[in-house]
């Protein structure tokens, strides 16, 4: 209802002011042909038609920029939104500092020029503030960390909007994309440019294994911007003097201010005494494990082959858990009942130890 008013109102304004015009430009000059009558006659309605036509298109070209400029608005994060206001009214002062010395004594374009200017300059900082929205925000602690604002702990906690780091190790693993599946991880996916190199190398590896591992890694990144319709950045930043690519990682984790996710047992100590926090997703598979505990009765748990000390017979549980079992070695094959008589849990995995239930 309001969009018609307001288009009534301007095609009324538009015909009103072409007939003036008209009236004022054609009545005595291009129309003297005519009677009196006739000729204001012929001067109005010409004058609203040619006044209808431009101010129509001139209405729907403004309807048009504007419901961009909406949908724009609100497809766009706080963090761009202050970002472009920032850069906008940066590049505007600076444009309207570089007007002072121009020339107004040119023909046809003096008096215009500064404004134009001033425009150019601040059209293009809006733009490049508004694409590096992220850089910027990164060099402000209050909007780089903005899970503080909702009473996250200060020292020690986990920042959920940290951006997350992928290591090679995760990403060839598979498992991360389940983990982001049940959306309990936040943050922007960031992976580094070593990581996406030694991933294509991997991929063109001779030994069929590697090559395949890494083919799936570069499908999961891809996987994960189709089906998950996650943000996946590669950083493209170059750290000199340092090739190894887990230290390459560590940088980059503490320019940005993110965690590391690895799998990888070396990289997780390296991010400790770095200081950077570390998701990896070993501690959160055994974190969901079940508790066993000693005493605990395992049943029908299936020994598969010997262990490394004379007796013992290893099996498994239903989510890769080793079991060792003392005096087993003698059931390989079958089914047996285990009793567990101790359990070794490590960032690297967990490991069961039981004993074979008293049988007839």
């Amino acid at each position: 209802m309001t969009d018609r008013i307001l288009r009534y109102a301007f095609l009324g304004l538009g015909a009103v002011s072409g007939s003036f015009a008209a009236v004022s430009y054609l009545v005595d000059s291009r129309l003297g042909w005519l009677p009196g009558w006739a000729r204001i006659a012929a001067a109005i309605v010409l004058g609203a038609l040619v006044g209808l036509f431009f101010v129509s298109l001139l209405f729907r070209i403004i309807s048009f920029a504007v419901l961009r400029s909406f949908s724009a608005l609100e497809q766009a994060s706080a963090v761009e939104l202050m970002a472009g206001a920032v850069g906008l009214i940066t590049a505007l002062l600076i444009g309207v500092l570089l007007t002072f010395p121009l020339p107004r004594q040119l023909p046809i374009i003096g008096p215009y020029l500064p404004s134009l200017v001033t425009a150019v300059f601040g059209y293009v900082g809006l733009v490049v503030a508004t694409r590096k929205s992220r850089e910027i925000s990164e060099l402000l602690p209050v909007v780089s960390r903005p899970a503080r604002w909702r009473g996250w702990p200060r020292d020690g906690g986990v920042d959920v909007a940290r951006p997350k780091v992928l290591d090679t190790s995760v990403v060839m693993d598979g498992r991360i994309f389940d983990v982001l599946q049940t959306g309990v991880v936040e943050g922007r996916l960031v992976v580094p440019k070593a990581v996406l190199a030694e991933l294509q190398h991997i991929a063109d590896a001779a030994e069929s294994l590697r090559r395949a591992r890494g083919r799936r890694g570069l499908e999961l990144l891809d996987r994960l911007r189709r089906e998950l319709h996650r943000e996946v950045e590669v950083d493209e930043r170059d750290w000199p003097g340092v090739e190894e690519v887990d230290d390459q990682i560590v940088r980059l984790a503490k320019a940005i201010g993110g965690t590391v996710v690895t799998n990888d047992y070396n990289l997780n100590k390296v991010c400790g005494v770095h200081g950077v926090p570390v998701l990896n997703l070993n501690d959160l598979a055994n974190a969901l494990k079940p508790a066993v505990l000693p005493g605990e009765e395992l049943l029908n748990l299936q020994v598969l082959r010997e262990g490394k000390e004379p007796g013992q017979g290893v099996g498994y549980l239903a989510d890769g858990t080793m079991v060792v079992v003392e005096g087993g070695r003698r059931f390989i094959g079958e089914a047996v009942d285990v009793v567990v008589t101790s359990v070794i849990q490590t960032a690297a995995g967990r490991m069961i130890f039981g004993r074979p239930q008293n049988r007839a």
